[in-house]
């Protein structure tokens, strides 16, 4: 028999730009999101995001705030490029949100993309196949240090001899890809999640879930504020997020999103 498509959570994804670029809003937007019934909050990590934002919040100081404003909603940076971090202070860092949050935090990593010049305009990495290589390499460390196993990794891009970190609460880790790619599926099946980005339609969203685990696995996508998420939810996503932002985000036009609920739209 054909086990049943999981039933969808649903979340908000929000962009920590301009209006919201303050990790106070973050905190009041989450408690308001867990009043309404929505059960995640996953926030965008970026540095820089074109001539249109003037103003980005760190997402790691948003989520100290989200942990300590909330008690019931899973939240997390929606991706963090780790080529672009220490994977070891990476692993202290998510350790830390996942014991002040009591294991609600969900580690998002990927790629990250270069369309801005966010990597090259701060002598990071531009080349999107080295930063898969870098992720691969960080992923071995992190993971191995979020476990609380002695870690001895000597790669190319990341290395890590013979320590160890206590083992912390449980991390997910839910790897962002774009659809078609095959990479960030392989990588993403390794783990805990995979939170896929260009969906064209809901039948995309159905053909995918048949290719992953239909139990201890996440598959998440994102929405536009004004698309309809009916054809979407259970289509085999366990998570549909509802997107706020990036461009001219107005806060008590947010605040009104947030306190819909999720069952609009």
């Amino acid at each position: 028999m054909t086990a049943p498509p999981p039933t969808s959570r649903r979340g908000l994804f929000v962009a920590p730009f301009d209006a919201l670029a303050d990790p106070r809003v973050i905190g009041d937007l989450a408690a308001r999101a867990e009043d309404a019934g929505w059960e995640g909050f996953f926030l965008w990590d970026h540095l820089q995001y074109g001539d249109r934002v003037a103003a980005i919040a760190d997402v790691w100081t948003c989520c100290a705030a989200v942990a300590m404003r909330t008690s019931r909603l899973s939240f997390g940076p929606m991706v963090t490029p780790l080529a672009r971090r220490r994977p070891q202070v990476l692993a202290r860092q998510a350790a830390s949100l996942a014991t002040l949050s009591e294991g609600r935090f969900v580690l998002g990593l990927g790629l990250g993309d270069d369309w801005v010049g966010e990597f090259s305009a701060f002598g990071d990495e531009p080349d999107p196949k080295v930063r898969g290589a870098m992720l691969d390499d960080g992923l071995a460390v992190l993971t191995g240090l979020l476990s609380g196993e002695r870690v001895d990794h000597d790669g190319p891009h990341h290395a890590a001899r013979d320590v160890r970190f206590l083992p912390a609460p449980r991390v997910p880790i839910w790897l962002g890809g774009r659809s078609g790619n095959a990479a960030p599926l392989r990588r993403a099946l390794r783990h805990d999640g995979y939170f896929v980005i260009g969906l064209d339609g809901p039948d995309d969203l159905s053909a995918l879930a048949a290719q992953v685990p239909t139990s201890d696995f996440d598959l998440v996508v994102d929405l536009r504020a004004d698309q309809d998420h009916g054809p979407w939810l259970d289509r085999g996503a366990t998570w549909v997020l509802t997107r706020v932002g990036p461009f001219d985000l107005d806060l008590a036009e947010v605040q009104r999103l947030v306190d819909l609920g999720p069952s609009h739209p």
